[in-house]
C-alpha cells in the first residue's frame, strides 16, 4: 500500500518526551493519531468505531501535570510511512472511576481498549495512494521528458493556506507527469474510489485540471516517456474551453470480441464550477456497474456503465448494425410530395416583375443638401510624424459625420425610396400533391453486429499508474491529495477533514472581499445565479443545446451587465425545444454514421485540441507590415 507524508495543519517531526518514551508527533487519516499543537487527538476511525464502545467521539491525551492517572501503551503501525511506538494515555472518561479508587477496574478497562484498538488499526482501510505532497514530489513523482511538454511543475502552498500542492506554474504550456503505484488497482474487485483536489487560482478559460488512471503499458514504456498517447482506462476531472465545460469521465473500455479499445464518454456530466476555490472531485465505482461523481461532496451524476442513456458510445454495442453492403433500389422514391404535373401557370403571372418599385409619390424633403457630402475629412487629425509613405502609403485623414448634415433632412444625391411592388408574385412554382410511389425513407436492412458482446461487468483494465497529462492556457492550477482507496468512508473522511476546513476558509474569505468592495449582495446573487444557470444546462433534456447553453454564460461571466440578456436568451432556447417537443412531430431516428475504431480518439473530449487551436489563431504571422490608414467604411 502506498502511503504519503503526513496530514496538514499539524507541527511534523518534534518530539515530546512522557514518560520516558520518545512520541514523533505525526499522524495520518481520521482513524489513526492526530497532533494538534501540545496535545494528542485519537478522533473516532471511519471502520473501527471503538470510541462508541466507550460513548465517546474522542480521547483526548494532553500533557502530563493536568491528570492524576497516565499509563503508556504501545501502538501499532498505523501506516506505511509512520509507526507510533508508544503514546500516553489519559483515561478522562474514567475519571469518576479514579475519583472513586477504583483503579483496577480502571486498569481493566483500559486494557480491554487498548486490545480493542490494536484489532481495529490492523485492519486495512483500503488506501492504496493518498498523495498530499506534504514532501517533495521529485523522485516519487516522474516528469515527462518528451519534447512537448516544457511546463514547469512546482511544489507550493495553495494561496492562504499552510498546505502543500502541485502546481501549474506557466500559462500556454503542455505539461505531464507520472506516479507508478506499487501493485495495480483491480477495478473489477469491489468499489474503487478516485478523489483528487483541484484549484482553479486564475481561473480557467482554456484547459484541463483532469488526471488519467493508466493501465499497463507496453514492455518498453517508461514513465519519463509519459505523454498523451500512453493508454490509460479512465480520465477523470474538470475541463473548460469554449463550449467545452465538464468535469470528464471518459473510460477507455476493451472489446473483447474484436480487441479493440473503445473510449466511452459520461453523457450529460456535471458542470466546472466557475470560482477560485478548493474543490474536491470523486468518482465512485461499484461493482454492480454503477458510476456515481461528486463534487465537493455532493452527488452531481450518477449512471450505469451498461446503460446507453449514460455513455457514448455505450459500452455495449447494438446487436444489430446496417448492412455496408445493401444498395437501395434505383427506383426506390423517398419523394413524400411531387409538384402536380396537370397543374399550368396562369397567363396573368408574371415572374419577371421586381419585388420592390420607386415611390413615384414621394417628394425630396426640403432642406435637403445635395452638394453636401454625408461624411468629410476630420480637420483635425494630422499625418504621424513616423508615417513613412513608401512603407504605409499615402496617408488620408480619417473621415468623421459631415456636421452640416445633423441639421439638415439629409445629404448627397437624394433618390426615391423603393415600396413593396404590387403586382410582384415572384417565380411560379407547381402545387404540391401526395406522391403516388412514395416508398418511405430508405433505410439498408439490419445483420448482426460481428462485435456484439454481453458482460455481467465492464472489463476494466487494472490501473497501473496515475498521470496529469494537460495542455492549458492558464497557470495556478493547484492538485492535491491525489487519493486511489477501496473504501468509501476513507474518501469521506479525507474530504471531510482536509478539503471541507479549506473551502470553508476560502469561503469565508471571499464573502469578507466582497463585503469590503461592496458588492456582497450583488455577487453573491450573480453566482447564484450562474450557479443554477450551469445546472439548467446539465438538465438531460438539453443535451443537444449545452453548448449554445454554456457559451451564452461563459459571456455572462465575462460580461455581467449581460445577465439579464443572458437569462432570457437561455429561456428562449428552453422554450423552444419545449414547443418543439410538443408541436414538433417525431423526432428521426438516430443512424450511426461511424463504426467504433481503435483506441477512438474524443472529439468531444479534452480541450488540448481547442486549446492548440485557439493558440494558433492568436499567433500573427512574422513580418507583418503597418496597415495603411483607410476611410471608414459607410
Amino acid at each position: 500500500m502506498t502511503g504519503s507524508s503526513p496530514s496538514k495543519g499539524v507541527s511534523s517531526g518534534s518530539n515530546s518526551r512522557l514518560l520516558g518514551f520518545i512520541i514523533p508527533y505525526k499522524h495520518e487519516v481520521v482513524g489513526q493519531a492526530y497532533v494538534a499543537q501540545s496535545h494528542w487527538l485519537i478522533s473516532r476511525g471511519t471502520r473501527c468505531h471503538w470510541t462508541r464502545l466507550l460513548d465517546a467521539r474522542s480521547i483526548t491525551l494532553r500533557k502530563i501535570r493536568k491528570f492524576k492517572l497516565i499509563l503508556a501503551l504501545p501502538f501499532l503501525r498505523f501506516d506505511s510511512y509512520f509507526q507510533i511506538q508508544y503514546a500516553t494515555l489519559n483515561l478522562r472518561l474514567l475519571g469518576f472511576l479514579l475519583r472513586e479508587r477504583m483503579e483496577r477496574l480502571a486498569l481493566l478497562l483500559l486494557l480491554a481498549f487498548a486490545s480493542l484498538q490494536h484489532l481495529c488499526f490492523a485492519a486495512d482501510d483500503g488506501t492504496i495512494l493518498h498523495e498530499t505532497f506534504d514532501e517533495t514530489f521529485e523522485g516519487r513523482w516522474i516528469v515527462s521528458e518528451k519534447e512537448d511538454y516544457k511546463g514547469v511543475w512546482k511544489r507550493e502552498k495553495s494561496e492562504g493556506h499552510d498546505d502543500y500542492g502541485l502546481l501549474v506554474s506557466e500559462k500556454a504550456r503542455k505539461y505531464a507527469i507520472v506516479k507508478e503505484l506499487d501493485e495495480p488497482v483491480d477495478l473489477k474487485d469491489g468499489t474503487t474510489v478516485l478523489q483528487f483536489e483541484t484549484r482553479l487560482q486564475n481561473g480557467l478559460e482554456c484547459g484541463g485540471a483532469y488526471l488519467k488512471y493508466l493501465r499497463v503499458q507496453e514492455a518498453a514504456w517508461k514513465p519519463k516517456e509519459f505523454d498523451n498517447e500512453s493508454p490509460y482506462s479512465i480520465m477523470f476531472g474538470p475541463d473548460k474551453c469554449g463550449a467545452t465545460n465538464k468535469v470528464h469521465f471518459i473510460l477507455r473500455h476493451k472489446n473483447p470480441k474484436s480487441g479493440e479499445y473503445i473510449e466511452h464518454h459520461l453523457k450529460n456530466p456535471p458542470s466546472v464550477p466557475s470560482d477560485k476555490l478548493t474543490h474536491v472531485y470523486t468518482a465512485i465505482i461499484k461493482p454492480d456497474k454503477e458510476l456515481r461523481i461528486l463534487v465537493d461532496d455532493e452527488e452531481k451524476k450518477k449512471a450505469n456503465f451498461f446503460s446507453a442513456e449514460d455513455f457514448d458510445p455505450p459500452l455495449i454495442p447494438s446487436k444489430t448494425i446496417p448492412d455496408p453492403d445493401d444498395k437501395k433500389p434505383e427506383d426506390w422514391d423517398e419523394r413524400a410530395k411531387i409538384p402536380d404535373p396537370d397543374s399550368v401557370k396562369p397567363d396573368d403571372w408574371d415572374e419577371d416583375a421586381p419585388m420592390e418599385i420607386e415611390d413615384e409619390d414621394a417628394v425630396k424633403p426640403e432642406g435637403w443638401l445635395d452638394d453636401e457630402p454625408e461624411e468629410i475629412d476630420d480637420p483635425d487629425a494630422t499625418k504621424p510624424e513616423d508615417w513613412d509613405d513608401e512603407e504605409d502609403g499615402e496617408w488620408e485623414a480619417p473621415k468623421i459625420d459631415n456636421p452640416k448634415c445633423e441639421t439638415a433632412p439629409g445629404c448627397g444625391e437624394w433618390k426615391r425610396p423603393m415600396k413593396r411592388n404590387p403586382a410582384y408574385k415572384g417565380k411560379w412554382h407547381p402545387p404540391l400533391i401526395d406522391n403516388p410511389n412514395y416508398k418511405g425513407i430508405w433505410k439498408p436492412r439490419e445483420i448482426p453486429n460481428p462485435s456484439y458482446f454481453e458482460l455481467d461487468k465492464p472489463n476494466f483494465e487494472p490501473i497501473v499508474a496515475v498521470g496529469i497529462e494537460i495542455w492549458t492556457m492558464q497557470d495556478g492550477i493547484l492538485f492535491d491529495n491525489i487519493l486511489i482507496t477501496k473504501d468509501e468512508e476513507a474518501a469521506e473522511s479525507i474530504r471531510d477533514t482536509t478539503w471541507q476546513p479549506k473551502f470553508e476558509i476560502e469561503k469565508e474569505k471571499q464573502k469578507a472581499e466582497d463585503v469590503a468592495a461592496g458588492t456582497d449582495g450583488l455577487a453573491g446573487y450573480k453566482k447564484k445565479f450562474f450557479d443554477i444557470l450551469y445546472k439548467v444546462a446539465d438538465i438531460p433534456f438539453l443535451g443537444e443545446y449545452k453548448p449554445k447553453i454554456i457559451d451564452l454564460i461563459g459571456e455572462g461571466e465575462k460580461q455581467p451587465n449581460l445577465t439579464i440578456g443572458i437569462l432570457v436568451s437561455v429561456l428562449v432556447i428552453i422554450i423552444t425545444i419545449v414547443f418543439k417537443i410538443l408541436f414538433g412531430g417525431k423526432k428521426q431516428a438516430r443512424v450511426e454514421k461511424k463504426p467504433e475504431v481503435s483506441e477512438t480518439s474524443n472529439d468531444q473530449g479534452s480541450s488540448a485540441e481547442k486549446t492548440e487551436e485557439r493558440e494558433n489563431e492568436e499567433e500573427e504571422p512574422a513580418g507583418a507590415t503597418r496597415q495603411r490608414a483607410t476611410r471608414r467604411e459607410n
